[in-house]
């Protein structure tokens, strides 16, 4: 399911409806777009970046332009001026746009029909609630502390097992290996 339209949103909510980009004429079929923008809808701009760098569809590609496009769009306006930090995709939705229609020869002098299909992928991107600003500065210092927290166990650990010592032993230094090439190469003339 597709997510609401511009002038849905501003029937329902009664308010602006944030910046939006779009791409028309796009050469894929509108359900292979939606299949990649389900995955950023609701989600700040940051991550939604990241989901499509990683994502391995054509969609991905053509979508990650439109975000970065509605992006530039929030913060270079002269009526708005977001900052980037600040946004999240709002709404997002792919509408089928015109198909081109192809025959390809088939047997008996029959003819197959090829649609090759077109897609108008819209990306609507709006600032963050302060309740959203919350969540999302909570969850980052949580994975903070949890990372400093996991790196006091595994320096606490190391101690006590001595890994520390261990890992400084095993590496050969400068000194050492050029003296043990010193006494190869004094045993092998003689010397």
């Amino acid at each position: 399911m597709t997510g609401p339209k511009l002038n849905e949103a501003n029937r329902v909510a009664g308010t602006k409806s944030g910046v939006k980009s779009s791409a028309r004429f796009v050469r894929m079929s509108a359900s292979k777009a939606r299949v990649v923008l389900n995955l950023i809808r609701d989600v700040d701009v940051k991550r939604a970046d990241e989901i499509l760098q990683f994502t391995d569809r054509e969609a991905a590609r053509v979508v990650r332009k439109v975000l970065a496009s509605a992006v530039a769009n929030a913060v270079n306006d002269e009526k708005t001026q977001f900052d980037a930090d600040d946004l999240y995709v709002k709404a997002c939705f792919a509408d089928e746009g015109p198909t081109l229609k192809r025959m390809r020869p088939r047997a008996r002098g029959r003819a197959g029909h090829i649609n090759k299909r077109t897609c108008h992928i819209t990306v609507v991107v709006d600032q963050m609630s302060d309740d959203m600003m919350a969540k999302r500065d909570a969850k980052s210092s949580a994975r903070g502390s949890a990372l400093s927290t996991r790196r006091a166990r595994v320096e606490a650990s190391r101690k006590r097992s001595g890994g520390e010592k261990a890992a400084e032993s095993t590496e050969p230094t400068i000194e050492s290996t050029d003296a043990a090439t010193t006494e190869a190469t004094s045993e092998e003339t003689g010397n």
